[in-house]
């Protein structure tokens, strides 16, 4: 056998090999790699559009958080005003009840302070009755000087 001769009857198995897989195994898995570098090209478009989708959402919730912190601040603002207005009108609703207490208690004051010029003004009379009792050594009909009386409690 001759070299060259061997040497073109490997050469012949090697193109029915080469031809082969070119013809039925190379088409699969050149089809197999595209698909899966098309995966990848539209995993990496997905992934950059959803960090784009996750700025701008988080751009939005940082926006709607600082609208939160500005009604929030309204909102306890108007919270203190409404307290103040409230304490406020609980302060003058005191005031005018304290000053009707004291109104009432002055009354009553005057009322008590009349009642017991009365009452003195009554024992007085009867004291005086008394005394003019004992000076005149002789009892005093207060029926009758009833009149007297009533003039003696006027003027004391």
């Amino acid at each position: 056998m001759n070299i060259n001769a061997t040497l073109f009857i490997q050469w012949i198995p090697f193109l029915v090999l080469a031809w082969f897989t070119a013809r039925f195994i190379w088409p699969p898995i050149t089809k197999a790699l595209d698909e899966r570098a098309a995966k990848i090209a539209d995993g990496l478009a997905a992934a950059d559009k959803a960090r784009a989708e996750l700025a701008n959402a988080n751009k939005a919730a940082g926006d709607q958080m600082a609208q939160a912190r500005v009604e929030t601040t309204k909102l306890i603002g108007d919270a203190e005003k409404r307290a103040a207005a409230i304490v406020e009108e609980a302060k003058r609703r005191a005031e005018e009840e304290g000053a009707k207490i004291l109104a009432q208690a002055k009354a009553d004051a005057d009322q008590q302070v009349v009642r017991a010029r009365e009452a003195l003004r009554d024992q007085v009379a009867v004291l005086a009755v008394k005394g003019a009792e004992q000076i005149l050594q002789r009892e005093v009909n207060a029926g009758v000087h009833a009149e007297l009386l009533g003039r003696l409690k006027t003027e004391l």
